[in-house]
């Protein structure tokens, strides 16, 4: 960490650049004494990728910048606080700090938080930063996050690990065993000092595998931030042997869309199927991603198109996590039935179809965009069908 770097001409050159090319900048030279121009150039870097994913750090002022990949694997501001707001209490531990935006927001619920981060050049940084952001219940370990919990050999209310999902290599790995810490063999161990453990895993790995792996696991949350699934939670609680729940949100900028239900309920409950009736629902990615497809369909008394297309239907408007629509027309897919439509322009979507956006585009000659929304799917009697539809 050169802290050369925060001195105000270098701060106030960081600044001024921001919406400066770089590669420009660097053709064009500078020179600043004790700091290189590369170093500079990567706090610009680092700098402008936290605009909108970490606006705190971006707006406060003498932020240390780790690189980039740092960035890239940290949660964001939007994640953090909603994990944050989970649980509460007097301790907690984060087992695998890194740039500590988590730790963070979960220090505003806690009396103390340990920060634990290996690479002390990193911890470091953070450090630097919990001071900058007047975050003074944090403590900075720069050691192993395992043997930190080992040596201090004492309760928390609240162990919380992030497992590196890069190998040695710096390649991107996805299952669990092949993160770092290695969390299969680990969550005794945080088990056996914490009230609660907190887990945050790949969006890419399957829920029921994952579940298999883990212990005691009390709630799952499934979080999206505009409709992209960030982060999987698992809560696990010593000794909770009872069905877990799943806790899926949809975070946007006008609403939190909501959704939970139990494991177990989703294959013991059997979904209604009907033919398009008068609105259709299309679930958002996190309810997707946690599979509550019959779930939903029993919860909010609506109706499934197909067992595999996951869109619904129903007479009657209902509040609904995802996109809901006025169905207009329902067509057989047939290129002449279509062209008598007369839609040259449309929002085109598919649910268990054959064809692919792109090839229906160039088949039936569709301009993206307008106010209509198709979708190419299949009904409950295995016909394929073309749905016309406005958004609601």
């Amino acid at each position: 960490m050169n802290t050369i770097l925060l001195h105000k001409d270098i701060q106030d050159f960081i600044n001024k650049n921001l919406q400066t090319d770089t590669t420009k900048l660097l053709l064009k030279g500078f020179d600043f004494e004790g700091a290189t121009s590369k170093e500079i150039i990567d706090q610009i870097e680092a700098k402008k990728r936290c605009k909108t994913k970490l606006p705190q750090w971006y707006t406060t002022k003498n932020i240390y910048y780790p690189n980039k990949l740092n960035i890239e694997q940290t949660s964001s501001e939007t994640t953090a606080q909603y994990k944050a707001n989970l649980i509460s209490g007097e301790n907690l531990i984060d087992i695998t700090g890194g740039l500590g935006v988590d730790t963070y927001y979960f220090s505003k619920h806690f009396s103390y938080v340990i920060h634990c981060e290996i690479n002390s050049e990193v911890s470091r940084i953070a450090e630097h930063n919990f001071k900058t952001l007047k975050a003074s219940n944090i403590i900075c370990l720069n050691e192993n996050g395992i043997e930190a919990l080992k040596r201090i050999d004492k309760p928390f209310d609240l162990v919380y690990v992030d497992p590196s999902r890069r190998d040695d290599t710096k390649s991107k790995v996805f299952l669990l065993s092949n993160c770092t810490p290695n969390v299969k063999t680990f969550q005794g161990l945080f088990l056996k000092y914490a009230k609660n453990v907190m887990i945050k895993t790949s969006p890419l790995l399957d829920i029921t595998a994952t579940k298999n792996e883990l212990k005691h696991v009390k709630e799952l949350h499934v979080v999206a931030v505009n409709n992209e699934v960030k982060e999987l939670l698992w809560i696990l609680e010593p000794n909770f042997e009872a069905d877990f729940r799943i806790k899926t949100i949809n975070i946007t900028k006008n609403e939190n869309e909501i959704f939970e239900f139990s494991h177990n309920d989703e294959s013991n409950i059997i979904a209604e199927y009907y033919e398009p009736l008068t609105y259709l629902y299309e679930p958002n990615a996190a309810i997707l991603k946690a599979g509550a497809f019959n779930t939903i369909s029993s919860k909010l008394d609506i109706a499934k198109l197909h067992k595999h297309s996951h869109l619904y239907t129903s007479s009657e408007l209902v509040d609904f996590p995802g996109r809901r629509f006025k169905i207009e027309k329902a067509i057989s897919y047939n290129k002449k039935r279509f062209a008598k439509e007369n839609i040259a322009k449309a929002n085109v979507s598919t649910r268990n179809f054959p064809l692919k956006v792109a090839d229906i585009r160039k088949k039936l000659k569709l301009k993206d965009g307008g106010d209509t929304y198709l979708f190419f799917t299949t009904d409950a009697s295995d016909k394929k069908i073309i749905l016309i539809c406005k958004k609601i």
